[in-house]
Protein backbone atom coordinates (compact mmCIF):
# COMPACT_ATOMS: atom_id res chain seq x y z
CA UNK A 1 0.00 0.00 0.00
CA UNK A 2 1.45 3.36 -0.99
CA UNK A 3 0.24 6.80 -0.03
CA UNK A 4 0.28 9.78 -2.41
CA UNK A 5 3.37 11.88 -1.71
CA UNK A 6 3.19 15.40 -0.34
CA UNK A 7 3.82 18.16 -2.91
CA UNK A 8 7.56 18.06 -3.60
CA UNK A 9 7.52 21.70 -4.74
CA UNK A 10 6.81 22.88 -1.20
CA UNK A 11 9.51 23.46 1.39
CA UNK A 12 9.85 20.18 3.37
CA UNK A 13 11.32 22.05 6.35
CA UNK A 14 8.45 24.52 6.65
CA UNK A 15 6.89 24.42 10.11
CA UNK A 16 3.24 23.36 9.97
CA UNK A 17 2.57 23.34 13.72
CA UNK A 18 4.68 25.03 16.34
CA UNK A 19 5.13 24.59 20.06
CA UNK A 20 7.49 22.62 22.21
CA UNK A 21 8.42 20.43 19.22
CA UNK A 22 7.97 22.14 15.83
CA UNK A 23 6.33 19.85 13.26
CA UNK A 24 7.70 20.28 9.73
CA UNK A 25 6.16 19.21 6.46
CA UNK A 26 8.81 16.47 6.24
CA UNK A 27 7.91 15.19 9.72
CA UNK A 28 4.21 15.13 8.91
CA UNK A 29 4.85 13.31 5.62
CA UNK A 30 6.80 10.61 7.45
CA UNK A 31 4.14 10.18 10.14
CA UNK A 32 1.40 10.14 7.49
CA UNK A 33 3.20 7.49 5.43
CA UNK A 34 3.62 5.23 8.46
CA UNK A 35 0.03 5.52 9.70
CA UNK A 36 -1.25 4.93 6.16
CA UNK A 37 0.90 1.83 5.78
CA UNK A 38 -0.07 0.51 9.21
CA UNK A 39 -3.77 1.29 9.33
CA UNK A 40 -4.95 2.85 6.06
CA UNK A 41 -5.57 6.18 7.81
CA UNK A 42 -5.07 9.09 5.44
CA UNK A 43 -3.55 12.28 6.84
CA UNK A 44 -2.90 15.45 4.88
CA UNK A 45 -1.57 18.87 5.87
CA UNK A 46 -4.93 19.95 7.26
CA UNK A 47 -4.31 17.43 10.07
CA UNK A 48 -0.99 18.98 11.15
CA UNK A 49 -2.41 20.49 14.35
CA UNK A 50 -4.14 17.23 15.24
CA UNK A 51 -0.93 15.24 14.72
CA UNK A 52 1.02 17.74 16.80
CA UNK A 53 -1.45 17.77 19.69
CA UNK A 54 -1.70 13.98 19.84
CA UNK A 55 1.99 13.14 19.50
CA UNK A 56 3.81 15.93 21.34
CA UNK A 57 3.07 14.45 24.77
CA UNK A 58 4.20 11.06 23.50
CA UNK A 59 7.49 12.58 22.35
CA UNK A 60 7.97 14.21 25.74
CA UNK A 61 7.25 10.92 27.54
CA UNK A 62 9.85 9.15 25.42
CA UNK A 63 12.42 11.80 26.29
CA UNK A 64 13.07 12.71 22.65
CA UNK A 65 14.17 16.07 21.28
CA UNK A 66 11.48 16.47 18.64
CA UNK A 67 9.58 15.04 15.70
CA UNK A 68 12.69 14.30 13.64
CA UNK A 69 14.09 12.04 16.36
CA UNK A 70 10.64 10.59 16.94
CA UNK A 71 10.19 9.68 13.27
CA UNK A 72 13.60 8.06 13.27
CA UNK A 73 12.66 5.96 16.30
CA UNK A 74 9.22 4.77 15.17
CA UNK A 75 10.51 3.87 11.71
CA UNK A 76 13.18 1.58 13.20
CA UNK A 77 12.90 -1.98 14.57
CA UNK A 78 13.84 -0.68 18.01
CA UNK A 79 10.82 1.61 17.97
CA UNK A 80 8.17 -1.04 17.29
CA UNK A 81 6.41 -0.48 20.62
CA UNK A 82 6.48 3.30 20.18
CA UNK A 83 5.03 2.89 16.70
CA UNK A 84 2.13 0.86 18.07
CA UNK A 85 1.59 3.63 20.61
CA UNK A 86 1.64 6.17 17.77
CA UNK A 87 -1.28 4.34 16.22
CA UNK A 88 -3.17 4.46 19.53
CA UNK A 89 -2.58 8.20 19.78
CA UNK A 90 -3.67 8.96 16.22
CA UNK A 91 -6.82 6.83 16.07
CA UNK A 92 -10.11 8.39 17.11
CA UNK A 93 -12.16 6.47 19.67
CA UNK A 94 -15.29 8.55 20.10
CA UNK A 95 -18.24 6.28 20.74
CA UNK A 96 -21.31 5.96 22.92
CA UNK A 97 -24.00 3.44 23.77
CA UNK A 98 -26.69 3.23 21.06
CA UNK A 99 -24.97 5.84 18.90
CA UNK A 100 -27.04 6.40 15.74
CA UNK A 101 -29.90 4.61 17.41
CA UNK A 102 -31.86 4.09 14.17
CA UNK A 103 -29.45 1.25 13.40
CA UNK A 104 -30.37 -0.57 16.59
CA UNK A 105 -34.06 0.05 16.00
CA UNK A 106 -33.76 -1.43 12.50
CA UNK A 107 -31.71 -4.34 13.83
CA UNK A 108 -34.40 -5.09 16.41
CA UNK A 109 -37.45 -4.74 14.18
CA UNK A 110 -36.25 -5.94 10.77
CA UNK A 111 -33.21 -8.18 11.24
CA UNK A 112 -33.15 -9.93 14.60
CA UNK A 113 -36.52 -11.71 14.46
CA UNK A 114 -35.30 -13.94 11.61
CA UNK A 115 -31.82 -14.38 13.10
CA UNK A 116 -33.17 -15.31 16.53
CA UNK A 117 -35.60 -17.78 14.99
CA UNK A 118 -32.68 -19.38 13.16
CA UNK A 119 -30.62 -19.59 16.34
CA UNK A 120 -33.56 -21.04 18.26
CA UNK A 121 -33.88 -23.81 15.67
CA UNK A 122 -30.19 -24.67 16.03
CA UNK A 123 -28.71 -22.42 13.35
CA UNK A 124 -25.57 -20.29 13.49
CA UNK A 125 -25.72 -16.48 13.79
CA UNK A 126 -22.74 -14.11 13.75
CA UNK A 127 -22.56 -10.32 14.07
CA UNK A 128 -19.34 -8.33 13.67
CA UNK A 129 -18.57 -4.97 15.25
CA UNK A 130 -15.61 -4.14 13.02
CA UNK A 131 -14.19 -1.15 14.90
CA UNK A 132 -15.51 -1.59 18.40
CA UNK A 133 -13.47 1.08 20.25
CA UNK A 134 -14.05 0.77 24.01
CA UNK A 135 -16.91 -1.68 23.57
CA UNK A 136 -20.00 0.49 23.69
CA UNK A 137 -21.11 -0.54 20.18
CA UNK A 138 -20.89 -4.34 20.63
CA UNK A 139 -22.45 -4.07 24.09
CA UNK A 140 -25.29 -2.05 22.55
CA UNK A 141 -25.77 -4.81 19.98
CA UNK A 142 -25.76 -7.44 22.72
CA UNK A 143 -28.24 -5.49 24.84
CA UNK A 144 -30.55 -5.17 21.85
CA UNK A 145 -30.40 -8.92 21.27
CA UNK A 146 -30.88 -9.72 24.96
CA UNK A 147 -33.94 -7.47 25.13
CA UNK A 148 -35.58 -9.89 22.71
CA UNK A 149 -34.13 -13.19 23.94
CA UNK A 150 -32.49 -13.14 27.40
CA UNK A 151 -31.14 -16.71 27.06
CA UNK A 152 -29.56 -16.15 23.62
CA UNK A 153 -26.05 -16.86 24.92
CA UNK A 154 -27.10 -20.51 25.29
CA UNK A 155 -27.55 -20.69 21.50
CA UNK A 156 -25.06 -20.48 18.62
CA UNK A 157 -25.38 -16.70 18.51
CA UNK A 158 -22.19 -14.68 18.91
CA UNK A 159 -20.88 -11.16 18.40
CA UNK A 160 -17.30 -10.58 17.30
CA UNK A 161 -15.86 -7.21 18.32
CA UNK A 162 -12.53 -6.11 16.84
CA UNK A 163 -10.32 -3.05 16.93
CA UNK A 164 -6.81 -2.17 15.84
CA UNK A 165 -5.86 -0.60 19.18
CA UNK A 166 -4.98 -3.13 21.94
CA UNK A 167 -5.24 -0.47 24.65
CA UNK A 168 -8.80 0.46 23.78
CA UNK A 169 -9.66 -3.25 23.46
CA UNK A 170 -8.54 -3.78 27.06
CA UNK A 171 -11.11 -1.20 28.14
CA UNK A 172 -13.75 -2.91 26.03
CA UNK A 173 -13.07 -6.28 27.61
CA UNK A 174 -13.22 -4.76 31.10
CA UNK A 175 -16.65 -3.30 30.35
CA UNK A 176 -16.65 -0.71 33.15
CA UNK A 177 -17.97 2.76 32.33
CA UNK A 178 -18.53 6.14 33.94
CA UNK A 179 -22.15 7.08 34.66
CA UNK A 180 -22.05 9.67 31.87
CA UNK A 181 -21.42 6.91 29.33
CA UNK A 182 -24.70 5.27 30.32
CA UNK A 183 -26.85 8.33 29.72
CA UNK A 184 -28.15 6.77 26.49
CA UNK A 185 -28.95 3.44 28.17
CA UNK A 186 -32.51 3.15 29.47
CA UNK A 187 -32.94 2.96 33.27
CA UNK A 188 -34.54 -0.47 32.95
CA UNK A 189 -31.68 -1.80 30.82
CA UNK A 190 -29.12 -0.28 33.17
CA UNK A 191 -30.79 -1.94 36.17
CA UNK A 192 -30.95 -5.35 34.47
CA UNK A 193 -27.55 -5.54 32.81
CA UNK A 194 -25.17 -3.29 34.79
CA UNK A 195 -23.98 -3.14 38.39
CA UNK A 196 -22.43 -0.24 40.24
CA UNK A 197 -18.86 -0.92 41.36
CA UNK A 198 -15.97 0.92 42.93
CA UNK A 199 -12.89 1.12 40.70
CA UNK A 200 -9.96 2.64 42.59
CA UNK A 201 -12.22 5.09 44.35
CA UNK A 202 -14.25 5.94 41.25
CA UNK A 203 -17.84 4.92 40.65
CA UNK A 204 -18.20 2.73 37.57
CA UNK A 205 -20.99 0.76 35.95
CA UNK A 206 -19.94 -2.80 35.15
CA UNK A 207 -21.43 -4.76 32.26
CA UNK A 208 -22.99 -8.00 33.46
CA UNK A 209 -21.17 -11.23 32.59
CA UNK A 210 -24.34 -12.46 30.87
CA UNK A 211 -23.82 -9.69 28.31
CA UNK A 212 -20.11 -10.41 28.00
CA UNK A 213 -20.82 -14.07 27.22
CA UNK A 214 -22.20 -13.04 23.85
CA UNK A 215 -19.08 -11.15 22.75
CA UNK A 216 -15.55 -12.12 21.74
CA UNK A 217 -13.04 -9.26 21.60
CA UNK A 218 -10.03 -9.57 19.28
CA UNK A 219 -7.37 -7.25 17.92
CA UNK A 220 -7.71 -6.81 14.15
CA UNK A 221 -6.30 -4.43 11.57
CA UNK A 222 -8.85 -3.92 8.78
CA UNK A 223 -5.95 -3.52 6.35
CA UNK A 224 -4.57 -6.97 7.17
CA UNK A 225 -5.85 -10.47 6.42
CA UNK A 226 -9.12 -11.39 8.13
CA UNK A 227 -8.79 -14.80 9.83
CA UNK A 228 -12.48 -15.70 9.73
CA UNK A 229 -13.72 -19.23 9.08
CA UNK A 230 -17.32 -18.29 8.40
CA UNK A 231 -19.44 -15.40 7.20
CA UNK A 232 -21.47 -12.84 9.10
CA UNK A 233 -25.16 -12.01 9.11
CA UNK A 234 -24.60 -8.41 10.20
CA UNK A 235 -21.58 -6.11 10.10
CA UNK A 236 -21.32 -2.80 11.94
CA UNK A 237 -18.49 -0.58 10.67
CA UNK A 238 -19.43 2.96 11.52
CA UNK A 239 -17.43 6.20 11.31
CA UNK A 240 -14.25 4.35 10.40
CA UNK A 241 -13.75 4.51 6.64
CA UNK A 242 -14.05 8.32 6.73
CA UNK A 243 -10.41 8.20 7.83
CA UNK A 244 -9.42 6.24 4.68
CA UNK A 245 -8.82 7.53 1.17
CA UNK A 246 -11.25 6.58 -1.60
CA UNK A 247 -9.33 3.54 -2.97
CA UNK A 248 -9.05 2.09 0.54
CA UNK A 249 -12.73 2.71 1.23
CA UNK A 250 -13.76 0.88 -1.94
CA UNK A 251 -11.54 -2.06 -1.01
CA UNK A 252 -13.08 -2.28 2.48
CA UNK A 253 -16.67 -2.21 1.15
CA UNK A 254 -15.87 -5.03 -1.28
CA UNK A 255 -14.24 -7.10 1.46
CA UNK A 256 -17.30 -6.63 3.68
CA UNK A 257 -19.53 -7.79 0.82
CA UNK A 258 -17.47 -10.96 0.59
CA UNK A 259 -17.85 -11.62 4.33
CA UNK A 260 -21.64 -11.32 4.51
CA UNK A 261 -24.15 -14.14 4.20
CA UNK A 262 -26.79 -13.74 1.46
CA UNK A 263 -29.12 -10.84 2.39
CA UNK A 264 -26.73 -9.88 5.18
CA UNK A 265 -26.81 -6.34 6.56
CA UNK A 266 -24.15 -3.63 6.79
CA UNK A 267 -24.47 -0.58 9.04
CA UNK A 268 -22.10 2.33 8.39
CA UNK A 269 -21.50 5.84 9.75
CA UNK A 270 -23.70 8.88 9.21
CA UNK A 271 -21.29 10.55 6.75
CA UNK A 272 -20.28 7.37 4.90
CA UNK A 273 -21.61 5.82 1.69
CA UNK A 274 -20.78 2.49 0.05
CA UNK A 275 -18.73 3.15 -3.08
CA UNK A 276 -16.92 1.37 -5.90
CA UNK A 277 -17.88 -2.09 -7.17
CA UNK A 278 -19.66 -2.84 -3.90
CA UNK A 279 -22.43 -0.37 -4.78
CA UNK A 280 -23.83 -2.94 -7.20
CA UNK A 281 -24.17 -5.69 -4.59
CA UNK A 282 -25.62 -3.61 -1.75
CA UNK A 283 -29.12 -2.12 -1.63
CA UNK A 284 -29.46 1.04 0.44
CA UNK A 285 -32.55 0.22 2.52
CA UNK A 286 -32.42 3.01 5.10
CA UNK A 287 -30.26 5.70 6.65
CA UNK A 288 -26.71 4.33 6.22
CA UNK A 289 -28.23 0.84 6.27
CA UNK A 290 -27.40 -1.64 3.49
CA UNK A 291 -28.42 -5.17 2.56
CA UNK A 292 -26.44 -7.54 0.35
CA UNK A 293 -28.46 -8.29 -2.79
CA UNK A 294 -26.34 -11.15 -4.13
CA UNK A 295 -25.49 -9.61 -7.52
CA UNK A 296 -22.02 -10.37 -8.95
CA UNK A 297 -19.39 -7.84 -7.94
CA UNK A 298 -16.47 -7.10 -10.28
CA UNK A 299 -16.00 -10.70 -11.31
CA UNK A 300 -16.96 -12.03 -7.88
CA UNK A 301 -20.12 -14.12 -7.70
Amino acid sequence: MSMPAFDSKLNPDECLASGEYPLTRRDLAEVAAMIYADAGIYLNESKASLVYSRLSKHIRTLGLKGFKEYCSLVSSPAGAAARRDMLSHLTTNFTRFFRENHHFEHLKSDVLPELLARAKSGGRVRIWSAACSDGQEPYSIALTVLSMMPNVADLDFRILATDIDPKILALAKAGAYDATALETVSPAMRKQWFSEVDANGRQKWQVDDRVKRLITFNELNLMAQWPFKGQFDVIFCRNVVIYFDEPTQMKIWSRFAGMLNPKGHLYIGHSERVSGDAKSVFDNIGITTYRLNGKPQGGRS
